[in-house]
């Protein structure tokens, strides 16, 4: 396990996965609210498998990382954590970078993503070569009570840190990936109004900007999700160019879909996408 220090001080635990043969890239990942990066140890395994270095690191707040438990210091906290992260794992190397995000870690990356639509985008965007999303929190399914509750806490309590409200047995249909995660004294279900903010107008985001999407995106999502609202994968899936933008519905799945029973097929759909990911820019560059 590795730290680097965010902008302002807090220690970001990264973990690095590699390989010994040359890879085709690495795969960043970027976890979901209340998790840590060490709950995606067989998944990084998998992806080793099919050729690709993986890293991941515990977000602000979470796992062995430095911060309140589910508070942000400022609306773009996370967004400057990943490119701080970014930064360490890539630097000036031209190596092809995927970011996998799940859930609140899918908002994260896809609304990075997004920046580099912008007009002078903000200082922290960096390019990425692709992008995964795995049952993204683009839609959070607020009420307008609770959204004008977050409208009233936000300016007040931005730190406050309250339950999510998320009940674990929501995460998976295998018993044992519930017991895990109950049993995780890392797992928390703490979440303050400037995050939860942070996330709504991610997800409003990304779905607005779904029509002028420029990065090659694989979106997988879980049909039966409770824990976020499966409609926003669906809107952006509807809007985002199909000539960049592949999309899978797992109909009977619950939020956690690479710990569903029926992962393997997950992960081989993920697998055959970045095998044509990597043969494409294999492509491109014997052209160039």
């Amino acid at each position: 396990m590795q730290a680097l220090h965010t902008r302002d001080d807090l220690p970001l635990h990264l973990r690095q996965w590699s390989i010994r043969a040359p890879a085709h890239g690495t795969v960043l990942l970027v976890h979901g609210l209340g998790e840590h990066i060490g709950r995606y140890e067989q998944l990084a395994e998998r992806l080793n498998a099919s050729g690709w270095n993986v890293a991941g690191y515990d977000q602000r707040g979470h796992g062995a990382s430095g911060g309140e438990r589910g508070a942000i210091a400022h609306d773009d906290s996370l967004l400057d954590d990943l490119a701080l992260v970014i930064d360490a794992l890539h630097g000036d190397r031209p190596a092809p970078l995927v970011l996998l995000g799940h859930s609140m870690g899918g908002a994260v990356a896809a609304r990075f993503v997004a920046e580099g639509l912008a007009a002078q985008p903000a200082p922290w965007w960096r390019a990425v070569t692709a992008l995964v999303l795995s049952s993204p929190a683009l839609h959070l399914g607020m009420s307008g009570v609770q959204r004008a509750l977050l409208r009233l806490l936000k300016p007040l309590l931005p730190r406050l840190a309250v339950s999510n409200g998320l009940k674990p047995e929501w995460i998976s249909r295998d018993p044992s990936v519930v017991k895990a995660y109950v049993d995780d004294p890392l797992v928390h279900d703490r979440v303050t109004p400037r995050l939860v903010q942070f996330l709504l107008e991610a997800g409003e985001r990304v779905r607005r900007d779904a029509a002028g999407w420029q990065v090659p995106t694989l979106l997988l999502w879980a049909g039966a999700d409770r824990c976020v609202n499966p409609q926003g994968s669906a809107a952006f899936a509807a809007a985002a160019p199909p000539s960049l933008v592949r999309h899978k519905r797992y109909a009977p799945m619950a939020h956690e879909i690479f710990n569903e029973p029926e992962r393997e097929e997950v992960i081989a759909d993920l697998a055959r996408w970045l095998q044509s990911l990597h043969a494409n820019l294999r492509l491109v560059a014997g052209r160039s």
